[in-house]
């Protein structure tokens, strides 16, 4: 199965300072269909105005991944972790035994980031911090791992089942993804592309859409114009 989520359609919230768009449940947005897709929990489209952010606040037994699409996040916690992530990074935090942290755009634009939470296979596990340059030439034509609960070489670890990747295509180019039936969710952070993989539907997805794919052994993605894509693939919940 492969079904196209758009835009439009996602959750909203505008607080003035903060442009939301929620792909599944989330705060006051409620739809009982989306509340998860395998071990992912959250995927949040967030535009953050310059000189503002979200202040301490805490958060427990969750993998939250921040990937940065234009401009920078400060990151602080009680943990005396501080950090800026810009774009086409990621920031990792392992909430586990609990964490309290604020995150800031203190850049002199606007800040445009995916916030993703994968349920853990763990536990109360040290809460940590952490955020890795990952060089972007590394990901032309190609999905690379850059959080992993799976091993993959060089990727944030992860206390989740599951992986986090990202690429850019060009246009008219074409990359294949094993999933081995998982569910998986990808999003365009920029571009337009196509999926399809086996008997079920091809989709077209623009920037901001989502698509969510299960039940299959491997997606293609076709670039139609340049893109930049994330992708979570996840094992099922019991």
């Amino acid at each position: 199965m492969i079904e196209l989520r758009p835009f439009e359609k996602l959750g909203k919230a505008n607080h003035g300072w903060l442009d939301a768009n929620f792909h599944f449940s989330f705060a006051e947005y409620r739809n009982p269909e989306r509340i998860h897709w395998g071990a992912l929990r959250v995927w949040n489209n967030d535009r953050i105005a310059p000189d503002s952010g979200f202040p301490p606040h805490p958060h427990r037994d969750m993998e939250i991944v921040t990937y940065v699409i234009r401009g920078a996040i400060t990151h602080q916690d009680h943990l005396g972790n501080e950090g800026r992530t810009e774009a086409g990074q990621i920031q990792v935090m392992s909430a586990g035994q609990g964490i309290r942290h604020a995150e800031y755009n203190r850049e002199d634009a606007e800040t445009e980031l995916f916030q993703i939470w994968i349920m853990p296979n763990k536990q109360g596990v040290p809460a940590r911090w952490e955020t890795v340059p990952f060089p972007a030439e590394a990901r032309d034509g190609r999905l690379v791992p850059l959080a992993s609960g799976r091993g993959h070489d060089g990727a944030i670890p992860l206390h989740a089942d599951g992986a986090l990747f990202a690429g850019t295509l060009k246009a008219g180019q074409t990359i294949r993804q094993t999933l081995d039936g998982k569910p998986a969710y990808l999003v365009p952070a920029r571009g337009r592309i196509e999926v399809r993989g086996g008997a079920a539907a091809a989709v077209t997805a623009k920037a901001r859409d989502g698509v969510a794919v299960v039940d299959l052994p491997e997606i293609e993605i076709t670039a139609r114009e340049d893109a930049e894509i994330v992708l979570v693939e996840t094992d099922r919940l019991n």
